[in-house]
């Protein structure tokens, strides 16, 4: 497959109206994104301190507790279209907005733009896990649209993780005897897999007699025995990993 294939096929997948949010771009252009194609990016977007400030005025709060990022450096990663790598870029991972920001480089001075939520499209994150934009079903049955995590991907599973992140708007102080509530963004983080051949992703259970419940055989007894001989807590992530290397073994 050549080099233009997968974002000729992005290119006619967006269409005139797409990409008529890039003020002077020609589709199918390159920019100086590690070679990453213009048609991927989205918006340019304020640095970080920008979006604290945007809080700042509409909670009235000053202080905060906890990030919307992942991490609140930029880190140099390597991006793909499908399997096709795009070349290298620096990411950040705004888990509250579920939006990656990327540059050509760390310098603060450059600003970040928004990589579109295309679902062909991936950064790789801890030096070894894609991360993609994923439709998904969470435990309570609701259908989803966010970035997931693949952790691991075998004969007969894949396995994903997603950070999400909540917003807590604080208190102004009563009076001057006690201080502001700040702002929070709690972190969790959640586990979904998907069946080899399957389309849909649904959220794993946090208990082991909750997995193996869901399980149909021959998966089922193999992995009741598995967890049983082996001491393991799906709550903790090497486990779950552990057990799913187990299952596409």
């Amino acid at each position: 497959m050549s080099k233009n294939t997968p974002l000729a096929l992005f290119i006619s997948l967006v269409g005139f109206y797409g990409f008529s949010q890039y003020a002077g771009v020609t589709p199918g252009s390159t920019g100086n994104l590690g070679g990453a194609s213009q048609a991927m990016v989205n918006n340019s977007i304020g640095a970080i301190n920008d979006q604290f400030d945007r809080l700042r005025i509409e909670t009235g709060i000053d202080e905060f507790q906890g990030s919307p990022y992942l991490d609140n450096s930029f880190q140099i990663t390597e991006m793909f279209y499908g399997e096709e790598s795009q070349g290298k870029i620096y990411y950040r991972y705004n888990a509250y907005n579920e939006e990656i920001e990327i540059k050509n480089s760390p310098l603060e001075e450059e600003v970040p733009k928004s990589l579109n939520k295309d679902k062909s499209v991936s950064v790789i994150i801890d030096n070894k896990y894609p991360l993609s934009f994923k439709t998904f079903i969470d435990g309570k049955g609701n259908t989803l649209n966010g970035y997931l995590a693949q952790l691991n991907e075998g004969a007969n599973f894949k396995l994903f993780k997603r950070t999400r992140v909540k917003f807590s708007q604080g208190q102004k102080a009563q009076n001057s005897f006690v201080k502001d509530v700040p702002n929070k963004f709690s972190h969790y983080i959640e586990y979904y897999y998907q069946p080899t051949g399957a389309k849909r992703i649904d959220e794993l259970p946090t208990k082991n007699k909750q997995l193996i419940k869901m399980m149909d055989e021959p998966f089922k007894g193999k992995l009741e025995k598995y967890l049983d001989e082996n001491d393991l807590d799906i709550k903790d992530q090497a486990d779950l990993v552990k057990v799913f290397q187990f299952l596409n073994s």
